[in-house]
């Protein structure tokens, strides 16, 4: 029997109840959200689960939503199941001021350098992790670049002007 999204969301919601929500469907893939104090214990069920077995982590990483008062900063999990061929996305938000989450290392060792791009760029503790330290930005960076809150280009930055590129104005 293959495992569809249905059977994914009636196994989460039976084990979690409400505490798992926000279920779509987006292209063919179940998305759905918990509080960030069930992300270990979500994933854990998900990697366990006999008619599940989610054991392959695809993807991990942040996203900045800056209007979303209280959950401002997200964590992303890509999942699949390699048994069944199926995949899901899982978030969870955390707020800006206080932006911690339990590490999947433990689970997934492919989460370490995830997690750790994760914080490098959004800024998002990842409470136990073995190193948790910027991976690709320099130490001395006291900002989290992939954050909203700072413009895409520096608007003072004259080899960025229109002219240069012969779009508007005149070239001389």
């Amino acid at each position: 029997m293959a495992l569809t999204n249905d059977t994914i969301q009636q196994r989460l919601q039976e084990k979690f109840g409400e505490s798992v929500f926000a279920f779509r469907d987006s292209h063919g893939m179940l998305e759905f959200a918990a509080p960030k104090e069930l992300n270990l214990k979500v994933l854990n069920f998900l990697y366990d689960d006999a008619a599940l077995q989610f054991q392959f982590l695809t993807d991990l990483t942040g996203v900045h939503y800056p209007s979303n008062k209280g959950g401002e900063l997200a964590v992303v999990y890509h999942l699949h199941s390699l048994k069944e061929n199926a995949r899901l996305r899982f978030k969870i938000f955390v707020p800006i001021e206080q932006p911690e989450v339990y590490t999947a290392t433990g689970l997934f060792s492919a989460a370490n350098w995830m997690e750790r791009e994760t914080y490098d760029f959004f800024g998002i503790l990842f409470v136990g992790h073995p190193n948790l330290k910027r991976i690709l930005n320099v130490d001395e960076m006291d900002y989290f670049p992939l954050r909203k809150e700072f413009p895409l280009e520096d608007q003072t930055r004259i080899d960025k002007d229109d002219e240069m590129f012969g779009r508007g104005g005149t070239i001389k």
